[in-house]
């Protein structure tokens, strides 16, 4: 009964369709002009991951299509019409119809769920990618500053996309290794006609200088869900088709394995690539599915678990979870002219990148890491995070010292639902970055006194593997 009348809503959604895309837009502006940190999405600008599917393409082609169209010109993920069924407030977004928040929750309600049970994302507008052929190694080594040689099969990793010369940050992206020489790569939606050009560009170079051959593939419509909360591990177990053969215990943060799972149906569904991790800090997982099985897939993890235990969420949390997390969003906490030393990214560097260098920008970079405490060039800004008193900090305040002078700015900022407190992230000059450190944000014109903070603002909840004894 309850499978006829699912199916039942999304026929109803599917009449709706025409409608609920003209309230959509109607909603889009009314959550750019008012925003409470109860029951009201953030500002469309502040949204994490403006990320989306792009048609197929390889290293000698690439489809652009704008992130920007109007809304009628809105692509639609697989999952559309089930966050119709689903009361899902639509809005424009990254060149998608993106749910904001659904009927059933607040968006600040939806954010406290996540911490305490479970949510399912649609993030299927993220750019999916494979890259393939005995160079894709030695490719991705050169774009990024990633160890991509030390990369074990079914491990991946947050790195970044850089540019020539400057060490600028094209993109984030995370990569995974398949295989010996296959790699699944995503990326985000606001870059997608960046990145394509990006990549089709520094193919053509390395090939010109000699590289050995690398396919490139774009997964064309295929979905991608984020399960994510401390319940993630409990609903997926309960749908796998073979759960010992799974083992999802023995999958620990920043792996990766294919599962296949049970679907209402009673089938089996292909293979898919769960991936541990997550943009919220919590422990869950990333779904890749292939477009035609995304609506079973997800329908077979809502309807296990029950609404007691998981509920979809939309863009509305999933950026107050991230900014809690410390998660940069590309756009805004990012961007071309930053590199991932001043972006207090170091971390993607990996050991044997920093001796023997052979990445875009590797001069630039490298010679950041040692800071001008220690007799280095260091950074002149660095990211930081902070603590505003009084009123949320929102992209663009201006950070100040005591006389006044200005020394950094805000790129996110939001209410916490978990501290109830007013979180930012944003760029400090080098000196003022430590932790404690007390300096004021101008906010509609007034000073409020902030305060440096140690990101993140949660403490993440990754599964790691039990703690020693």
């Amino acid at each position: 009964m309850k499978r006829l009348r699912a199916a039942k809503h999304i026929r109803d959604a599917v009449a709706a369709r025409d409608s609920a895309s003209r309230s959509s837009r109607a909603l889009s502006t009314a959550i750019n002009r008012k925003v409470t940190p109860h029951s009201t999405p953030q500002p469309l600008q502040n949204l994490q991951l403006l990320r989306l599917p792009s048609p197929t393409t390889t290293s000698n082609t690439a489809r652009h299509a704008s992130s920007s169209a109007a809304s009628t010109d809105l692509q639609k993920t697989p999952l559309y019409d089930l966050h119709l069924a689903h009361g899902a407030k639509m809005v424009p977004f990254g060149g998608f119809h993106m749910p904001v928040q659904y009927s059933s929750l607040s968006v600040s309600a939806s954010h406290h769920f996540t911490r305490s049970h479970a949510s399912l994302f649609d993030v299927s507008h993220m750019v999916q990618h494979r890259f393939f052929g005995p160079g894709a190694t030695a490719f991705l080594e050169r774009v990024t500053p990633a160890s991509i040689t030390e990369l074990e099969t079914h491990k991946n990793g947050l790195s970044t996309l850089l540019w020539p010369v400057t060490g600028g940050i094209v993109d984030d992206t995370i990569i995974t290794r398949l295989g010996p020489e296959m790699f699944y790569v995503v990326t985000n939606a606001g870059c997608r006609e960046k990145d394509l050009k990006y990549f089709e560009e520094q193919l053509a170079v390395f090939k010109k200088q000699g590289g050995e051959e690398v396919q490139w593939k774009v997964d064309n419509g295929a979905g991608l869900i984020a399960l994510q909360g401390p319940l993630s591990e409990e609903i997926l177990a309960g749908i796998l088709a073979e759960p010992e053969e799974a083992k999802l215990r023995e999958i620990y943060f920043g792996q990766s394995k294919f599962v296949k799972v049970k679907l209402l149906s009673m089938e089996i569904s292909s293979p898919l690539l769960v991936s541990r991790g997550g943009y919220t800090g919590e422990d869950g997982f990333e779904i890749s599915i292939p477009d035609e099985e995304t609506v079973a897939v997800t329908e077979a993890l809502l309807e296990s678990a029950t609404p007691e235990k998981l509920q979809l969420a939309g863009l509305g949390a999933r950026d107050s979870l991230r900014l809690e997390a410390g998660m940069c969003l590309y756009g805004h906490d990012l961007d071309d002219s930053t590199t991932p030393v001043e972006a207090a990214l170091s971390w993607v560097i990996g050991k044997n990148r920093r001796t023997g260098g052979g990445f875009h920008g590797d001069k630039v970079v490298l010679s950041q890491l040692k800071p001008k405490s220690k007799g280095g060039e260091g950074v002149e800004r660095r990211r930081v995070g902070l603590i505003v008193q009084g009123a949320p900090a929102r992209e663009g305040a201006e950070i100040v010292n005591e006389k006044g002078e200005t020394i950094g700015n805000i790129t996110s900022g939001c209410p916490s639902p978990t501290l109830g407190k007013n979180i930012a992230m944003g760029y400090i000059q080098d000196g003022f970055h430590k932790s404690g450190t007390e300096v004021d944000v101008v906010v509609r014109g007034k000073k409020r006194k902030a305060q440096v903070i140690k990101m993140p603002f949660v403490p993440s909840k990754y599964w790691k593997g039990e703690a020693p004894a």
